[in-house]
């Protein structure tokens, strides 16, 4: 059957089939071929979006605002002290209030919990575009760049490296399980992910074919990898940690030393940025013609567009 996504919200993967999500992956690549052919879409014309944003952003942002501005949507940015969100006014009393002003709803914060609850009242779709423990539209943009460099998402090795409980690591575990994508957690074992989430991962991979691993050793992690994947060391609102989270993870750098364990020549490497140099990644690797880091940013307009035009594009 066709797939529709009409006035459904975007919270989680989790909440999707695989074919779902291979259709946003399709449409965001359609959309991807207009754009760069010039081509001015207009399925958002007449829509008002509100763009709620508690965390600071760059490509977030930014790709909310040219997607729906491609599409003839009107962004409206709403920060941190803009609106009375979760502080003076219930976050359900905003979402209401909203959902009658707005076609749809994008929230970057904290609580996976408050992008839920504007999601239950505000009857308009609501777009998670990152949370404490998800960032599903990040994915989207990562698969895609998969797909461009080998053509496929079914059986390819994935690995991630770091920080295994953070947000990313969650997100990509969570697509890799759906699309059947081979995941590897690279991590130090006080920072392993939840396990519930690992189980339900290992749910929905044993249905895709694929598998999930989590591994404390860095080199092992990354044997036979197509796509080495890090992220930040201190996230937003750890800061307080990151001298005990940079002594910790130093030998989960994403180095030349790291690369040449995958044993392949094709690897690639990606991050969803912004990245410190010298950290989790060296700039030897980050400015290398594997890394790919570029193009997941572009992507993220393109998902993104392609999540809004599915949800309450014309």
């Amino acid at each position: 059957m066709p797939v529709n996504l009409k006035g459904r919200s975007f919270l989680t993967l989790m909440d999707f089939t695989p074919e779902e999500i291979a259709y946003l992956l399709s449409l965001s690549a359609d959309l991807k071929a207009k754009k760069r052919a010039g081509i001015r879409g207009c399925a958002l014309a007449g829509k008002n979006v509100a763009l709620l944003f508690e965390k600071a952003s760059t490509r977030t942002r930014c790709a909310f605002t040219v997607a729906c501005i491609d599409e003839g949507a009107h962004p409206e940015f709403l920060g941190k002290n803009d609106i009375h969100l979760g502080g003076k006014e219930d976050v359900k009393d905003t979402a209401r209030v909203l959902g009658r002003m707005f076609d749809g709803i994008e929230f970057r914060g904290f609580r996976q919990s408050m992008v839920e609850e504007l999601a239950q009242w505000a009857g308009v779709p609501v777009w998670n575009g990152l949370t404490d423990v998800d960032h599903p539209t990040q994915v989207l943009a990562d698969f895609l760049t998969l797909q461009e460099n080998f053509g496929r998402l079914a059986g390819l090795n994935l690995t991630y490296v770091g920080d295994g409980r953070n947000n990313m690591a969650n997100a990509l575990m969570i697509g890799s399980a759906k699309m059947g994508v081979n995941f590897t957690i690279g991590s130090p074992r006080e920072l392993f992910p939840d396990p519930e989430l690992v189980e339900r991962c290992r749910a929905a991979a044993q249905r895709s074919g694929a598998e999930i691993r989590i591994v404390d050793d860095p080199r092992k992690s990354v044997e036979g990898a197509d796509a080495v994947y890090t992220d930040v060391w201190v996230s937003m609102g750890e800061e307080a940690q990151k001298e005990a989270r940079v002594r910790l993870l130093t030998p989960w750098q994403v180095n030349e030393e790291l690369m040449r364990a995958t044993g392949r020549d094709r690897t690639i490497f990606l991050h969803c940025l912004p990245a410190v140099k010298g950290c989790e990644v060296t700039e030897e690797v980050f400015e290398s013609s594997r890394s790919k880091v570029f193009d997941e940013a572009e992507n993220r307009m393109h998902t993104i567009k392609a999540v809004m035009v599915a949800t309450i594009g014309a």
